[in-house]
């Protein structure tokens, strides 16, 4: 599957539900992840694209747009989506045992960036204001998320750990199929006849 950058139309589509959010009065309330979501399960689905500012959401919309597209070059369009859907979703549906309401796109992003510290550990990168390599990066986002649980704000540090966990896991499953395509042996169809009528006619 081509580049689609899908990292950057789902940017797109977050930005346009944020307009929609704006505009129509009780929208968010809608499509946003709450108790009651264990009935209306589009929720778990929704809610990654609703953002609760204009902050959060130019946040999010640069690290989706920065690290998807790097993610999204490196495994191709359709396992970038799979990254995205999954990690998004598992991480609403792990944060709504924890939260009364929860929105955003943060469990997916995490999930991206777990993805790419399997993936591509010694890439360098730009967080916390040094270049350093993705999986040191990783270890850091990881413990300000569990530093973050023990002190209260409105960030989601649980779905910011759900969402690179399975990140992590699949990125695993993908560097485990890519090693094993690299590891079939291939025959060309030519050689193959060449030795069909050379020993077997």
């Amino acid at each position: 599957m081509k580049f689609r950058f899908y990292a950057l139309k789902l940017c797109l589509i977050c930005i346009l539900v944020f307009i929609l959010q704006l505009m129509i009065t009780g929208f968010t309330d809608l499509f946003i992840l709450n108790q009651k979501s264990y009935f209306q399960y589009w929720r778990f689905l929704t809610a990654i694209f609703l953002h609760g500012s204009l902050v959060h959401l130019l946040y999010n919309m640069f690290a989706l747009a920065l690290f998807g597209s790097i993610l999204e070059y490196f495994i191709k369009s359709k396992n970038f989506l799979i990254v995205f859907f999954f990690s998004g979703i598992l991480a609403n549906i792990m944060s709504i045992n924890f939260y009364s309401s929860s929105l955003g796109a943060s469990g997916a992003i995490y999930g991206i960036l777990g993805c790419l510290v399997i993936i591509k550990p010694l890439m360098m990168v730009w967080a916390f204001g040094f270049p350093m390599p993705m999986f040191i990066a990783g270890i850091l986002w990881v413990f300000g998320s569990v530093l973050g649980i023990f002190m209260p704000s409105n960030v989601g540090h649980i779905a910011h750990l759900s969402g690179i966990l399975i990140g992590f896991i699949i990125g695993f499953l993908l560097r485990k199929k890519k090693k094993n395509k690299k590891l079939k042996i291939q025959i060309p169809n030519y050689y193959l006849k060449n030795w069909e009528d050379r020993y077997i006619r």
